[in-house]
């Protein structure tokens, strides 16, 4: 299916296509929808504009609107993302070693709340697999790779396995975002304590200084524990922060969820909205940002940007919205561009 117009494909992915994925299992209308973008079934409007066109990180994005980690975990359809208007992609996460992840069912939808709870716990192919099928694609568009370590790794050799993973992909794609904040894998998110990612960076940058560096962070931090993993990270080199991964508070929901599992969607957008303003504060211009969570619209990405976000990557808004969104969100934001008198997206973080 050949999408056309963003009006006609929203309408056409809301009335057809979305009421049969939702009937699927979550997880299940996810591989499905995987599997029609990877043999090229789907695509959407290209929308080419000289003034969405961004540098961060000296990487030059087409536009800043991205995928978020989780939804390409493996790189399967890592040639198509571009054909259905995205600016950059990040695969992942990935692990040293393959694992199949927590049990299931693991995926959960909340259409009225416009929200998505998970708890896969990295399931993916390892980094090998990730590494050959991305040598033999040709993406288009800049892609991160995000990594991970295993869950039978011990919390004090966890910097190892990023070390490992590391050194397979580092060679890959535009940059490497280091995900130490999922709630999905046991201790995973102690490892944004300060000691631990000074190990985990020190191990990355003695393999290779030049690789700019990502750190995706939790939504749940205390304000003094942010400030700590700013200031690691301006310390270390690092390129940027992505801000943020799923909460694991329960807020936004209209009926109660029991069980482990992160939350992503309209309910994240609050909390990852402060975390974003903490950070680029904090930072002071000295970290690329990345904002995450609860980005449905243009004014979404326009709020993220003048909050301090550089990029943007979307999820849930993603599956909500279907194949028209990324299109329609950057024609939203040419004609916001108009109408404030801007000349070009990045302008957007400093008009008020």
């Amino acid at each position: 299916m050949i999408l056309g117009s963003p009006e006609f494909a929203m309408g056409t992915y809301e009335s057809l296509l979305r009421p049969i994925l939702f009937r699927m299992d979550a997880e299940r209308a996810h591989h499905v929808g995987l599997w029609c973008i990877a043999r090229d079934l789907i695509r959407a409007r290209l929308v080419c504009d000289p003034r969405l066109q961004v540098r961060v990180a000296g990487i030059d994005f087409p536009n800043p609107i991205g995928l978020a980690a989780g939804f390409d975990k493996n790189g399967v359809a890592l040639s198509h993302w571009r054909k259905l208007g995205f600016g950059f992609i990040e695969a992942g996460t990935l692990t040293p070693v393959a694992q199949p992840g927590n049990d299931k069912p693991r995926m959960f939808r909340r259409p009225e709340d416009k929200a998505i709870l998970n708890r896969l716990g990295f399931n993916n192919e390892g980094v090998a697999a990730f590494r050959a099928r991305a040598l033999a694609s040709k993406p288009g568009i800049p892609f991160g790779v995000n990594i991970g370590a295993n869950k039978s790794t011990p919390t004090e050799a966890a910097h190892e396995d990023y070390a490992k993973a590391f050194s397979v992909v580092q060679d890959l794609g535009a940059y490497v975002a280091v995900n130490v904040s999922s709630p999905n894998t046991p201790g995973l998110r102690l490892l944004q304590g300060r000691q631990h990612l000074e190990d985990i960076l020190a191990g990355m940058f003695t393999i290779r200084k030049d690789k700019p560096i990502f750190v995706k962070i939790a939504p749940d931090l205390d304000p003094g524990d942010l400030d700590e993993i700013v200031e690691t990270c301006v310390q270390a080199g690092v390129a940027g922060i992505i801000a943020t991964n799923t909460t694991i508070r329960r807020e936004g929901l209209s009926q109660p969820f029991e069980g482990a599992g992160g939350l992503s969607g309209k309910p994240l957008q609050s909390l990852s909205d402060e975390v974003l303003a903490r950070v680029s504060t904090h930072a002071r211009g000295q970290l690329a940002i990345i904002g995450v969570g609860g980005i449905f619209e243009a004014s979404d990405a326009i709020r993220k940007f003048r909050l301090g976000a550089d990029l943007v990557q979307l999820y849930s808004g993603w599956v909500y919205g279907g194949p028209s969104t990324v299109p329609r969100m950057l024609l939203d934001l040419l004609r916001s561009m108009e109408v404030q008198g801007l000349g070009h997206v990045s302008d957007f973080r400093q008009a008020q």
